[in-house]
């Protein structure tokens, strides 16, 4: 499960990296606590040059409200062509979810312990996601949404739980854009990112809330 990511870099560092521009730049700003239902940076197989931002927690084309967003904001990777939300967006809508780490939280005796998972020099990569337009009902507008692809997770995140994001190689996010490919070549990109390329360290409780989002939830914290 990935329910919290982090999107610490600035603007210019986001465009240099996926060679991007921002189609609405006053939305973009750094967050540390990332959560559903926020509008957050994505690049889709539509728009491969531009920054778009999507809502968090897909909401089908075909739901009659907008609440099941709350309940998609993640895909799981094995069943993706089974589930009849997502089984076409495989071959019509993926984008990219921009971002430089996640959290998860670990179960002890005492509570839950947040911790941060980054790669190892702590630079922007790309979650693999799914991304649908909504239209509302009663006002006619368009919402568009995302949600993150998960998988197994590598023997580094499995010590905190055994579900993690899909990160693509950065060699791979172009494959995962490219349209017209077999449902299974774009299957065969969703796996668990190699361990030994991560890092994870424990953070304090203020990320528990979606309310914190400021530069001292990345602070390394001492475990329980």
């Amino acid at each position: 499960m990935c329910g919290r990511f982090t999107l610490t870099h600035d603007i210019i560092q986001v465009q240099d990296r996926f060679k991007v521009t921002p189609m609405q730049p006053g939305d973009y700003r750094p967050t540390y606590n990332a959560a559903p239902t926020q509008r957050l940076p994505v690049i889709t197989n539509e728009q491969h040059d531009h920054l778009q931002f999507f809502r968090w927690g897909l909401i089908p084309h075909w739901a009659k409200d907008e609440s099941i967003g709350n309940k998609m904001i993640n895909a799981r990777a094995e069943t993706l062509t089974e589930k009849p939300s997502f089984k076409k967006l495989i071959e019509s809508k993926r984008c990219l979810v921009v971002s430089d780490g996640f959290y998860e939280w670990k179960k002890l005796e005492r509570g839950k312990q947040p911790y941060r998972m980054t790669l190892r020099k702590g630079e922007l990569f790309a979650f693999a996601g799914l991304w649908e337009n909504w239209a509302d009902r009663e006002t006619g507008e368009l919402i568009p949404t995302f949600s993150i692809i998960t998988t197994d997770a590598n023997e580094l995140v499995r010590d905190v739980h055994d579900r993690m994001p899909v990160i693509l190689p950065k060699e791979e996010e172009e494959h995962w854009l490219q349209d017209g490919l077999a449902p299974k070549e774009y299957l065969s990109l969703l796996k668990p990112y190699p361990a030994d390329e991560m890092e994870m360290y424990p953070v304090g409780e203020m990320v528990n809330s979606p309310r914190n989002n400021s530069p001292e939830l990345l602070e390394r914290m001492n475990s329980r």
